[in-house]
Formats: C-alpha cells, structure tokens, sequence
C-alpha cells in the first residue's frame, strides 16, 4: 500500500471521504496528537484499527466529532456538569465519556456500555469530521505503546504501508492526548490526565475526583492500561532531587560509549550544563507540547534518553508526568 501525506483540501478531504466510506483508516491532525480514524459504525473498519496499530483489543477508542455532531444520536444522560463543560471547554482537549446509545461499533467501546466523546479543536480535525460527517473513532496514529506521533512525518514513520493517506495540519502544539473525563456519575471523574487540569474541571463542576486502575480491572479510556509513548531506545527516570544521579548515568553512559541524552525541563538542563540535553520547555504548556516531540527526536539521536521529572508537578504537569512515567516504564 503507498501511503501519501496530503494537506487538508477539498481534494484530500474528498479523498478521505472515498477511504472512510469504502471501510478504511486515515490519518489527521488534531491539537492533541494526530489520530487514526474510521467510522466508529463500521465494526469490520473500526477492528482494522486495532490490526493496524497492533493494539490490545480491550483498550477502548474515542470516537470524534465535529462541533455541530448530534450527541444525542450517541450517548444518553447527559449530566448538567458535562453541558457547562462542554460549553467551557469544547471544542477542545477534552473527552467526556457518557452511556451509550449502543449505535456505534461494539468494538469502539470494546463492549464497556459506554462511550468517550471527542470535539477536537484543530482547524484540521474540524475540516476533516465536517465533510465526512459521521462519528469517526480514532487512536493516536502510531505503532501500538510507541511514543505518540504529533507531526505527520512522525505518522508516516510508524504506519508508512499500513494507511493510504495521511492529512498533514502541521505540528499538534497541544502535544499529550486530551483529558479523559467519566461522566457517568453525580461527579465527574478524571480517567486520564491531560490539558484540561482537574482545577479547570473544578471550576465549572464544582467537585471532581481523580480514578487510578486497580489490578486486574478492566480499563475505562485509553491509556490507563498498557505501557504508551514509549521511544525505540532506552530510557530511564529520575525525579528532580535525584538530578545528580542522573548525571552520573548520563556522564557514565557517554564516556561507554552509550551516546545518552538529559531529557528536561529548561531550568534543570541550565543547572545540569551538559552537552547532549532534550529541552521540553520552561512550563507545563511548553513541556506537554514539546514531550512527544522531543521523544521522538530522542530516539533518533540517543541510545539511551535519561529523563529528569520538574520540579512543579501540578496543573499540567500532572499530564506530563502520566505520560513520561508511561514512556520510561520498563514492562
């Protein structure tokens, strides 16, 4: 299959529609990462996904739609708090899961009785879902547990052969996948971290509470499960006041010959002053944004990325450090 990288036109957009239709997967930009979509009606496309990413098939999509999409066509009982954040915070980084109506693929859900829905916020993302028009259940765009890909050439370099057509909208700046939000209760509960922080949910819902999986169950969105965003080197982590032992892997790793990389924030990289450092940022903004990015570029230079957690660790960072403490787990 030759799988081409396209901008978003009314050629590519047709082009996709043609694919999507026909039961196939497409590649778009979202502010988050870029996703891996079919029509979450379509079972037989939807289980494609799973094969193409090589993707455990108990870990649940998020279907995404446009800004005007139906959601009554989808979900049922929608909470009061889910309408104020939708009205807050969407379209945006921000996926709420609700009851399902049971009209999507049972493979969306993998058969869970709920559904996780997304608006993304990406000019792109809108283009693509407008003129396709249906609900479309998308991953992130890569080789399963591989580091997340936030620009189309990261796309093509893990599914080049695998997709026929990739929609380039340049790099996703958000940069860590969209907060995951239960709405199936009185309160709304974080499933998984991301740019929409448990302050801002506060804020509009008034309460909320943070889940974490507990052994054996089963996962309620994804990326609460497996080991995710993983480079194809090796990695390890250390928190702030364990910098000088990070240094000294860093410094004994080199002078092996094991070419190592410092990979942190922009305050530690100045305290650490060493040549070979991934700078993610000053803030937790910067950082989300730069993350996978800078993972990836990791992997082509590194044979082993020594991770440096920040100091702060709040707000978005919370996010951060669910997706670095993911990248540098070892099983």
């Amino acid at each position: 299959m030759n799988t081409v990288i396209l901008p978003v036109n009314e050629y590519s957009l047709g082009q996709s529609k043609k694919i999507i239709c026909g039961g196939g997967a497409v590649a778009f930009p979202t502010e988050t990462v870029y996703g891996l979509g079919a029509n979450a009606f379509d079972n037989s496309a939807v289980e494609n996904i799973f094969k193409i990413k090589g993707r455990p098939n108990d870990n649940p999509l998020i279907v995404h739609v446009h800004k005007d999409y139906d959601l009554s066509l989808l979900v049922k009982d929608i909470p009061d708090y889910a309408r104020a954040l939708s009205k807050a915070y969407l379209p945006g980084p921000l996926t709420m899961v609700f009851k399902s109506c049971g009209a999507v693929a049972s493979a969306v859900s993998c058969r869970l009785g709920t559904l996780a829905i997304r608006i993304p916020s990406h000019e792109g993302a809108q283009r693509f879902l407008e003129y396709i028009d249906l609900p479309i259940a998308a991953p992130s765009a890569n080789i399963s547990k591989h580091v997340s890909p936030v620009t189309a050439q990261h796309v093509y370099s893990d599914l080049n052969g695998k997709i026929e057509l990739i929609l380039d909208g340049g790099k996703s700046e958000g940069g860590i996948e969209s907060t995951v939000l239960d709405c199936t209760g009185e309160i709304p509960v974080i499933l998984r971290s991301g740019l929409i922080t448990r302050e801002m949910i506060e804020k509009v819902a008034g309460r909320c509470e943070q889940y974490f999986l507990k052994d054996g169950e089963r996962a309620r969105s994804p990326g609460m499960k497996y080991k995710h965003y993983s480079p194809n080197c090796k990695t390890m982590l250390f928190a702030f006041n364990e910098l000088q032992d990070a240094l000294y892997e860093y410094e004994k790793s080199n002078a092996e010959g094991v070419t190592a990389y410092l990979l942190c924030d922009d305050k530690t990289a100045q305290i650490a002053a060493v040549d070979k450092v991934l700078k993610l940022g000053k803030d937790g903004e910067e950082m989300a944004s730069n993350l996978y990015y800078k993972l990836r570029e990791g992997e082509e230079k590194a044979r082993l990325i020594i991770a440096v957690a920040p100091e702060n660790q709040n707000g978005v960072m919370e996010g951060v450090m669910n997706r670095l403490s993911k990248a540098c787990k070892n099983s």
